[in-house]
């Protein structure tokens, strides 16, 4: 972006408009660009509580009297004789004005050949139609790794007790990814406060500064999961996938020269593990997992909010990534794409659209995972090679994996399961998925709890005979996703995958 604004300046743009919420950095960065101009620019900052001011200066003496207001600020730049560059804070209140509009295109008008250039900095967006054909936008980057390195070693100091090893230098930096360069002193001075100390193991407490971005979002939701992988039954393959790019957003990976991963589709029948699976992968890299709640990015209350709404929170996940973008039934958040034309005035084809766009042409570390259960509601463009990493399909659970599945709830109610017999148990749930096994447990102890005594094989055994699972009122949806998966899916289970390579 540096590199922009730099040319953009050296050509000479009359009207520049700045979004950034970090005015020091971007004031920073103009007063680099404006010394390194030949000939020499100027520059200058103008606020509503200040008027205009040289920078550099004490607003004492350098303030410009009687610039307080924007029209009188705008008119003694345009009376300027000597080049420069005249940064305009928090504008956006007055831009749509008749006054302040007409006199920044007066102004324009009269910087040609003269070297004199306005920036509008503020952090938010605001572009009055009369000005679209006479600006240009860009957005100032958040902090670099090696900008927030800095940071870390002004918090860390010279001591040897505050050194860390590479290691844990990186967790710290990738977890403070994202957050401004004045948030990351805050959270690294945080960490130090209440652990006593800066190692890797205080991630936790730099993580918890970026759940503030996402509240101040609404659209995200940040989600903690204290479940692990093993928590999960079945789905081997799945899991070793997951396993081998535990580590693929770190900079070894980079200097290996591994391309960072895109996203992971999982189909499969509902109840056996697919949004488990999305939460777990978060612990398992050390990532923050991020919820986009499609329901709330639709807000048919004005024209064009719902893609604005979508726009921004691509753009907050951006912010803190490396992150999990977790999207859950994609099936129903895009079943209407195709034909909303007449239903939502197109909106829904829209936001697919961009939904696609920003995947396909994405480079900031945001991972996708997203969940499916009917496949045939699913747009063909998100299937096309290349949009995900891998597809896999999550079948229901087979014979051995019922039983772990079983083991994996009792152990989690009782530290005594041997006894129960998780063989018959595992037999008689033929059909069920991991969700229906789960309640099964669940019922049986509500059973028990009502006669005040502990629950035993038989209380399952009954609320199993009194469950009718998915898998016999869905037969049909069932098979059809299983036909289709055989040929354009990875089976989740490492078994089914065996069985599929042994076969070809």
């Amino acid at each position: 972006m540096r590199e922009e604004l730099s040319v953009l300046l050296r050509a000479q743009y009359p009207l520049i408009y700045l979004v950034t919420s970090e005015e020091e950095r971007a004031e920073q960065a103009v007063a680099v660009l404006a010394q390194q101009s030949t000939p020499l620019q100027r520059l200058y900052v103008w606020t509503m509580t200040h008027g205009m001011v040289e920078y550099g200066h004490p607003r004492t003496t350098g303030s410009h009297h009687n610039t307080v207001s924007p029209e009188t600020a705008i008119d003694w730049v345009v009376r300027q004789k000597e080049p420069g560059i005249y940064i305009f804070k928090d504008l956006h209140p007055f831009i749509d004005s008749p006054g302040v509009n007409r006199w920044i295109r007066d102004a324009i008008a009269s910087f040609k050949g003269n070297r004199k250039t306005i920036i509008l900095m503020s952090p938010v967006q605001q572009v009055p139609i009369e000005l679209e054909k006479e600006v240009v936008v860009l957005d100032f980057p958040l902090p670099t790794s090696g900008e927030l390195e800095e940071v870390l070693n002004q918090r860390l100091g010279t001591g040897r007790a505050n050194r860390l090893d590479r290691h844990g230098r990186e967790k710290l930096l990738s977890a403070a990814l994202g957050l401004t360069r004045d948030e990351a002193e805050k959270v690294f001075r945080r960490a130090q406060v209440v652990a006593g100390r800066l190692t890797e193991a205080e991630v936790d407490i730099i993580l918890s500064e970026k759940k503030q971005l996402i509240r101040r979002n609404g659209i995200l939701e940040y989600i903690e999961e204290d479940a692990t992988l093993d928590w999960i039954g079945g789905l081997e393959e799945l899991k070793h996938w997951l396993r081998q790019r535990s580590n693929a957003f770190t900079e070894r990976a980079r200097q290996y020269g591994l391309p960072q991963p895109k996203g992971l589709l999982i189909l499969g029948v509902p109840g056996c593990g697919k949004s488990l699976i999305a939460k777990t992968s978060a612990r398992l890299w050390g990532l923050p997992l991020l919820r986009l709640d499609m329901g709330r990015v639709y807000d048919g209350s004005m024209v064009g909010r719902s893609e604005a709404n979508l726009r921004n929170a691509l753009k907050t996940a951006e912010s803190i990534s490396p992150a999990i973008l977790f999207i859950d039934e994609l099936d129903k958040a895009f079943a209407g794409s195709s034909g909303s034309a007449d239903s939502d005035g197109g909106t829904s084809s829209r936001i697919f659209g961009s939904f696609l766009t920003w995947m396909q042409e994405k480079t900031s570390p945001v991972f996708v995972i997203a969940t499916a259960n009917r496949v045939d509601r699913l747009p063909g463009e998100f299937l096309r090679k290349g949009r995900f990493d891998e597809i896999f399909f999550v079948d229901l659970p087979n014979q051995e994996e019922r039983q772990d599945i079983f083991r994996i709830h009792l152990t989690r109610r009782r530290p005594q399961v041997d006894r129960f017999d998780l063989d018959q148990l595992a037999k008689i749930s033929d059909g069920f998925s991991g969700a229906e096994i789960e309640q099964a447990v669940v019922a049986a102890m509500y059973d028990a709890f009502a006669q005040e005594r502990e629950f035993t094989q038989l209380d399952i055994i009954a609320a199993i005979k009194s469950t009718l699972p998915l898998s016999r009122t869905m037969t049909e949806q069932v098979s059809a996703l299983r036909d289709w998966a055989k040929q354009r899916a990875r089976p989740a289970a490492s078994s089914v995958a065996e069985y599929q390579r042994m076969e070809f």
